[in-house]
């Protein structure tokens, strides 16, 4: 190049790069905007990875014990309908038995879920709370 000053505005070659890849301009550490990092507490991710654990087992073991229920009185209807039609009492057959009990099966996985929640699932996410949350919004005395 020569010390023309015109040749200053003359295309200048094309040059591959990768998109990521910061400009030339923009190499030099005057021009990087400075990184903002957080630290993370020890144990941040084992700790939602031991909740995330927890919430799903709950969620698998209500959802499977109603679907197991559901399950059982569909392939009951299908496949034994003399046992499903037998008068059980007061002129119910054994179906419309299994049908109304249905709901109280629904009723109990509800309870389980909310006693294991509040058991298990509730004082991991609390704990994690605390230890995450700044310390201007602890409760007192923590």
């Amino acid at each position: 190049m020569s010390d023309d000053p015109s040749d200053a505005y003359a295309p200048q070659p094309h040059r591959a790069r990768h998109p990521t890849t910061p400009p030339a301009w923009a190499t030099t550490e005057d021009h990087l905007p400075e990184r903002v990092t957080r630290p993370s507490a020890p144990g941040h991710h084992r700790d939602l990875r031991i909740l995330r654990r927890a919430y799903r087992r709950q969620r698998r073991v209500a959802t499977f014990v109603v679907l197991a229920y559901f399950t059982a009185f569909l392939i009951l209807s299908v496949r034994a309908p003399a046992f499903m039609t037998k008068p059980v009492s007061g002129g119910l057959s054994t179906g419309m038995v299994l049908g109304l009990i249905q709901l109280p099966v629904t009723w109990v996985a509800i309870v389980l879920f909310e006693y294991t929640a509040s058991r298990y699932v509730d004082p991991l996410a609390r704990r994690m709370r605390q230890r995450t949350a700044p310390p201007t919004e602890r409760e007192p005395g923590q």
